[in-house]
């Protein structure tokens, strides 16, 4: 244990986040059983270690646990879980809990047999908590962590503090909201380098961002994929090559045959590969109204500008990247459906959203709302694009 105690301290002591999340506060941290999920590179990690550092310091009373570590080759959690409480142990985080293999039933026997300890464990967003996991579906308490907003990236930038706005608040107020943003900072200054490389916190190391994002990707796959979803690991190639075919076709229907075709495999399995590939947080499926998976996506998107820039750097639609934000930004709190002719997306089954590339002239119609790329301040029913930014 004494191993442990002095990686937690010297992780705790050495944790530097650069910016709070807001997810920090949304959580009931009174809650016994936690899980924090998250696509692999936006920082799970140093969540939990700020969580730590905040709340109880080099205290012993909270241990954070990595499940890459060797000594779960040959001992369990609740094991180590009670040798903690033993100790005094309160608050035990682990770390990519899904590298244990037997994971969701051991955590169901700590919350049986120890009453007292509260477990907070980070996941890849492809395990499926409620759905999946019918041992800890009625006990655990399941969040997400997002990649860094626009507005996290530019409170980062800038040092500012902007906080976050509702939907209602902006379609209500944002003349009046960009206003007072725009007399601190002048936020198009910063847009396109968040489009190329502000989602994914690791843009503050010191190496390349596109060869550490491809690694990232490719772990997504490899790891997160294969590994929680126990694909075999000849049928990596066919996951690869579909997420590539997905990538370069651009925003669009998938055509299910033509892919079935280009992988060798089933259209079942292309359906299947598709959704493990949403579930990572590569992709995002749009619907239309009503309809879901396993049906077809009317369209499919990279999840995010990020990783378009680095999939296919050569070949960028402005357009879709700017949907592509969008599309993203809206999906943690509310519905994106497809829209209709002429209409980029239908948000919560009611409002039209339209995506006005710069110089674009816009033929009003007071039921559509417009989001405006390049532009500073917006009137009326047309919002500048980067404000959609603050809404986490």
């Amino acid at each position: 244990m004494e191993s442990f105690y002095r990686t937690h301290a010297y992780l705790v002591e050495h944790t530097n986040a650069p910016v709070r999340r807001d997810l920090m506060d949304e959580i009931d941290w009174s809650d016994r059983l936690i899980g924090i999920k998250g696509t692999r590179g936006v920082g799970k990690t140093t969540f939990l270690l700020q969580y730590a550092k905040e709340k109880f310091g080099t205290d012993r009373s909270c241990l954070f646990i990595n499940m890459n570590n060797f000594y779960f080759a040959g001992h369990g959690i609740v094991e180590l879980a009670g040798e903690f409480q033993r100790r005094g142990g309160k608050v035990l985080l682990i770390d990519q809990v899904f590298k244990y293999p037997d994971w969701s039933h051991e955590l169901r026997e700590c919350y049986d047999r120890y009453p007292n300890l509260k477990i907070v464990f980070t996941g890849s967003s492809v395990m499926r908590l409620k759905e999946e996991n019918h041992e800890l579906c009625d006990i655990v308490k399941s969040y997400n962590l997002r990649g860094f907003s626009f507005r996290e990236f530019l409170n980062l930038q800038t040092g500012m503090k902007f906080h976050a706005y509702t939907l209602e608040e902006l379609l209500d107020n944002h003349e009046q909201i960009a206003k007072g943003i725009l007399s601190k900072v002048r936020p198009l200054d910063y847009f396109q380098a968040y489009l190329h490389h502000g989602f994914y916190p690791f843009f503050l190391e010191k190496r390349n961002f596109s060869e550490n994002l491809l690694k990232t990707m490719n772990m997504m796959i490899e790891v997160d994929i294969l590994l929680i979803k126990q694909i075999e690991l000849k049928y990596l190639p066919k996951i690869k090559k579909l997420f590539y075919l997905l990538a370069v076709d651009g925003p669009k229907a998938p055509n299910v045959s033509q892919l079935a075709s280009d992988i060798q495999t089933s259209r079942a399995t292309v359906m299947n590969y598709i959704k493990y590939l949403a579930d990572a947080r590569l992709i995002n499926m749009v619907y239309p109204p009503g309809e879901e998976f396993p049906k077809k996506p009317s369209k499919i998107m990279m999840h995010n500008p990020n990783l378009m820039y680095t999939v296919y750097p050569v070949k960028i639609d402005e357009q879709d990247v700017l949907d592509t934000f969008l599309a993203n930004t809206l999906w943690k709190d509310h519905k994106v459906n497809i829209g209709e002719k002429n209409i980029s997306f239908l948000v919560d089954e009611h409002m039209p959203v339209k995506i006005c590339a710069g110089g674009t002239k816009i033929r009003n119609n007071p039921n559509i709302t417009y989001a405006l790329h390049n532009a500073e301040t917006g009137k009326a029913n047309q919002i500048p694009l980067w404000l959609f930014g603050f809404l986490y």
